[in-house]
């Protein structure tokens, strides 16, 4: 089993996911740059958070040109798991892997805080050991991450159960319906604003906060393991 995390100029916490994979989890992972089209040794890919080439132009636009995101495409369609956090969400969303956009948070600033989200979707490579509902305590850090979709697509994300995790008290961003996470029809896409590496060591955690946000990785560990055994 071996995860990929791929890693663009800009990309500020590749090292936080790798150390937190590799080192608290035990969870093998390497790092894969952004020109690289090999990928067929990874079990399952990770785009972490960041400011790609800057969010010059818009987050993640840049970036989604990049050589690998052919690659990725095409594992996607193989049912590869391939998780998007914050600026990878933004990449993701920016390829077309994802619908919808994100844009400028409503209050045009920067939010850096923790905060309450829920699972709505326990049927992903990455939910797979949360109970429906289950509430997670984990930080935010971005100043474009209001998702927002148009009426059609987010019918289409409840009729198609793509809405995996939504703010639970108040909206950090002004995202449509809260909407804090998605993932694709197929549910092994999935893009998260919050950020799961920075709630899974208790060093990082306020005190008096409980988190189980090292339960997304977990899932994929899970998801992988069960591949292998059957």
């Amino acid at each position: 089993m071996k995860v990929g995390i791929v890693v663009f100029p800009g990309s500020n916490c590749d090292r936080d996911v790798y150390h937190v994979l590799n080192e608290v989890l035990g969870i093998s992972s390497q790092y894969v740059w952004h020109t690289d089209t090999s990928i067929d040794n990874y079990d399952a890919l990770i785009l972490p958070g960041g400011f790609s080439y800057g969010d010059r132009l818009r987050a993640g636009v840049i970036a989604a040109q990049s050589p690998i995101l052919e690659e990725i495409k095409k594992k996607a369609e193989k049912g590869l798991p391939i998780l998007g956090i914050c600026n990878g969400f933004q990449i993701l969303v920016e390829a077309g892997l994802l619908p919808g956009a994100l844009v400028k948070n409503t209050s045009l600033q920067f939010s850096c805080k923790w905060l309450k989200i829920e699972v709505l979707n326990v049927n992903t490579p990455f939910t797979n050991l949360f109970k429906l509902n289950d509430q997670i305590n984990i930080p935010i850090a971005h100043g474009e991450g209001r998702y927002v979709v148009d009426k059609d697509q987010l019918k289409h994300l409840y009729k198609n159960n793509q809405i995996v995790f939504k703010y639970k008290d108040g909206n950090p961003n002004g995202s449509t319906e809260m909407i804090a996470a998605i993932c694709n029809e197929d549910g092994n896409v999935m893009g998260l604003m919050p950020h799961p590496e920075r709630a899974t060591e208790s060093i990082l955690i306020p005190n008096e906060t409980n988190s189980n946000a090292r339960l997304i990785f977990l899932s994929l560990e899970n998801f992988l393991s069960n591949l292998v055994r059957n």
